[in-house]
């Protein structure tokens, strides 16, 4: 009866039918190799370290992406986040597994929400995208990771700001297995994705990787 009321729509282009057509499906843009060997940003061959990560000292082994982050990955994306569409967490996870292959790791975490967003939104995207992911690598989901503060928004941010904006802001929780997938919805900087990896190395964990939905494309 709800589907008849309010039937669903394409979380992109706001078709009827489902929450995204095969249309938009095909439509976003896959992040297919070469990429960089660490950060994941893609370039016209293989590298250890790009222009984007070179000089910088990360916490984390790797990143790997499903998604460019245009337009339309950033229209599924405020969909999801924004406006509570807790169902696209499934195709993200679909979108993520077409790409990245299952990282080696013996359990996946998430980039944990700023509480005062998460109460509002009802749900952490981060959080139901690595329960989906855990569903489809057959791996477990645990919480590691929590927020010290409420943080400045990153949009906007220049790189060095996104830096310390979160800088001591995410701290564990407890004791971690040796190998962790920090999962987030968007790697943009890579700021927060270090933030959460520092704090999970400070807690034991040997060996950090991360997989995002999207990443913004220098």
């Amino acid at each position: 009866m709800l589907d008849l009321v309010l039937p669903e729509r394409c979380a992109i282009c706001d078709a009827p039918g489902r929450t995204l057509c095969d249309a938009c499906h095909g439509s976003l843009m896959r992040l297919a190799p070469p990429v960089c060997e660490r950060c994941g940003s893609p370039g016209p061959w293989p590298v250890r370290r790009c222009a984007e990560c070179s000089g910088r000292r990360l916490a984390f082994a790797r990143a790997r992406s499903g998604l460019v982050y245009d337009a339309r990955a950033r229209s599924f994306v405020r969909e999801w986040k924004e406006r509570g569409r807790r169902g696209l967490a499934s195709e993200a996870a679909a979108l993520v597994a077409e790409v990245v292959r299952p990282p080696d790791t013996e359990a996946l975490t998430y980039v944990p929400g700023d509480p005062e967003r998460a109460w509002q939104r009802g749900d952490v995207a981060p959080r139901a995208l690595a329960i989906a992911l855990a569903g489809v690598w057959n791996v477990q989901a645990v919480d590691l990771l929590r927020r010290t503060r409420t943080l400045r928004r990153q949009r906007g941010l220049a790189l060095a700001d996104r830096r310390r904006n979160v800088r001591g802001s995410i701290v564990a929780t407890g004791e971690a297995p040796r190998t962790v997938c920090l999962v987030d919805d968007v790697y943009t900087s890579g700021a927060t994705a270090d933030a959460c990896a520092t704090a999970l190395r400070r807690a034991g964990v040997r060996r950090v990787e991360v997989v995002t939905l999207a990443r913004a494309v220098r």
